[in-house]
């Protein structure tokens, strides 16, 4: 087994970066489409999530071309009867620069380190994006792209699919009527480290062995970005969540989920500070648990917010908010707490939805406020909200998704921070604006790395 450099190492080998380092591509002129025109997608990465993000997007358009790494996942898809006509591709980079003219959108539904490098090149190209969450696997990607989609016009949208539920809606809607005061305290937490996949305390080092690559996997695709590593089925398929060069661990995992609805209903964008407590690190995998706790400043009228995130199992039990805040009601797997000062917002939904408003007692023949955003309905959210993006395609008009890149990217930029906390072993102090970490000049190379030859941004 490879042995694990330290922190320091790791700090050490992380490349650093300027904010300023990213230019933008050429302005290419975008295809031209009548709105009654179906639009031509692209799909990247089909197995996985990918299966039924490219299933969803064939039902709002034509799929052109289908792409993957894994020749099972790829084939699979292209004897369904929707995908017979798409083009089959390995490479991403080929796809788009064969079939450039013929595409409008694509899907990129890949692993995480290359979700940033497939979007921004559909995106320079002038092609409407859906990209599955967290929208990056480094803070400066997630800067990146979303300054692009503004730069380029392109219509966007990230698989936070819970936003399409009425109930995530109406939970927006209700913090927002200041039903429960002004909210000071945000809990959100998960069950997923480490539970569909493997990392610390399982496993702190790289497999030793180098099976041979498997016929149909294409392992060099699959590292994009990341730096060149042997093979082994430790990472692929689906258990390259838990591995830092691929995954974002629970937090990337689960966080643009679950801190998705009071994101959006506070308003939030740019924490302060985030500092985290969390099981002893290591430079390889995720860690076992953490407790991360983002400040997030006043906005408009609303006061400063204190935002905990939760994960992990920690002395043999659940790392979970205290019982006291929950009014009585037992802690689920995964949920979400908004506390205010007249009451709190509690839903079990990882996604935001079914809201309870607490105690109970309080809020008896409670009216929900106005609705201020559409309901998309349909029994499938995660088909509506395909549908929502590819109407803002046709309307060429980007807010009409809900979480588009301009929101996506803030939200995914803010989570990520709390990984950089981790690494960084201390309580960073934020400047969103200048994407810069003020009291920890050796943090800031943890915000992104250097791209392997072949890849970039």
């Amino acid at each position: 087994m490879k042995p694990q450099p330290s922190r320091r190492e790791f700090l050490k080998a992380t490349a650093a970066f300027g904010a300023g380092a990213w230019i933008a591509g050429p302005d290419l002129a975008a295809a031209n489409r009548s709105p009654n025109e179906a639009i031509n997608i692209a799909c990247i990465g089909v197995g996985g999530k990918g299966a039924s993000d490219s299933e969803h997007a064939a039902n709002h358009g034509n799929i052109v071309a289908i792409c993957d790494i894994d020749d099972n996942h790829l084939n699979a898809r292209a004897g369904a009867e929707k995908f017979k006509k798409a083009k089959k591709f390995n490479d991403f980079r080929q796809m788009l620069a064969e079939m450039e003219k013929e595409i409008d959108a694509v899907t990129v539904s890949t692993a995480d380190h290359t979700h940033a490098a497939a979007s921004m090149m559909a995106i320079k190209l002038k092609k409407h994006v859906y990209c599955q969450k967290p929208l990056t696997w480094s803070v400066f990607e997630a800067r990146a792209l979303r300054e692009a989609a503004r730069k380029y016009g392109v219509c966007t949208q990230m698989g936070t699919q819970g936003t399409a539920l009425d109930g995530f809606r109406t939970a927006v809607e209700v913090l927002r009527s200041g039903a429960i005061g002004p909210v000071h305290e945000v809990h959100v937490w998960t069950d997923r480290c480490g539970k569909w996949w493997k990392q610390a305390p399982d496993i702190v080092a790289r497999p030793g062995e180098i099976p041979a690559v498997p016929a149909h996997v294409h392992w060099d695709l699959f590292l994009g970005p990341a730096e060149e590593r042997p093979y082994h089925p430790a990472y692929h398929p689906f258990a390259w969540r838990g591995w830092r060069d691929f995954g974002t661990g629970a937090l990337g995992d689960m966080a643009c989920h679950l801190a998705n609805m009071p994101f959006m209903a506070l308003k939030l964008k740019h924490p302060t500070s985030i500092v985290s407590q969390n099981s002893e690190f290591n430079s390889e995998t995720y860690q076992q648990w953490a407790t991360i706790t983002f400040e997030f400043p006043a906005r408009e009228s609303m006061p400063p917010v204190k935002f905990v995130w939760w994960e992990g199992i920690r002395d043999g039990q659940r790392n979970l908010p205290s019982s006291e805040l929950f009014s009585g009601q037992q802690r689920p797997d995964n949920g979400i707490l908004c506390i205010g000062d007249k009451g709190t917002l509690f839903t079990a939904n990882a996604q935001g939805g079914d809201y309870q408003l607490l105690p109970a007692n309080d809020f008896e023949g409670f009216k929900e406020p106005d609705k201020v955003f559409p309901r998309l309905g349909g029994a499938d959210h995660d088909n509506s909200q395909k549908k929502e993006w590819i109407a803002a395609c046709k309307a060429n008009q980007p807010d009409l998704a809900l979480t588009n890149f301009e929101y996506a990217g803030l939200l995914t930029e803010a989570m990520l921070l709390g990984n950089v906390a981790i690494a960084a072993g201390k309580k960073i102090d934020w400047d969103g604006p200048n994407l810069r970490v003020t009291n920890a000049p050796e943090a800031q190379k943890l915000l992104h790395r250097e791209y392997r030859k072949g890849w970039t941004l």
